[in-house]
């Protein structure tokens, strides 16, 4: 079984950053593609980013394009997901997910056959 636990959530203020880890345990991390995913008060899922196995492939939703960024750490089973600007809109609780492919990097919720159990993000105006 795999075990997804995300950690750096907390309060800040708009323009901000806040980097969130995700600890991975279970498995042979690099041969899993890895995503964030959040979820804002009233609001369905979404997609925020994606990193393929290697770490050579990466994927964003437009709205944070060019304020967040995807990475790994194979050596340390961790993904990682570097937020800055951040804006109110921002807020929500943040999900990792992991899906076990070295072959495409999954970008929508049914792919990822794992999750965490969230990460509270929460931006002040």
């Amino acid at each position: 079984q795999v075990q997804l636990v995300e950690s750096g959530g907390g309060l800040v203020q708009a323009g901000g950053s806040l980097r969130l880890s995700c600890a991975v345990s279970g498995r042979t991390f690099s041969n899993y593609a890895m995503g964030w995913f959040r979820q804002a008060p009233g609001k369905e899922r979404e997609f925020v980013a994606a990193i393929s196995w290697n770490g050579r492939s990466t994927y964003y939703a437009d709205p944070v394009k060019g304020r967040f960024t995807i990475s790994r750490a194979n050596a340390k089973n961790t993904v990682y997901l570097q937020m800055n600007s951040l804006k109110p809109e921002d807020t929500a609780v943040y999900y990792c997910a992991a899906d076990p492919t070295r072959d495409y990097v999954p970008i929508l919720a049914p792919q990822f056959e794992f999750w965490g159990q969230g990460a509270l993000v929460n931006v002040s105006e």
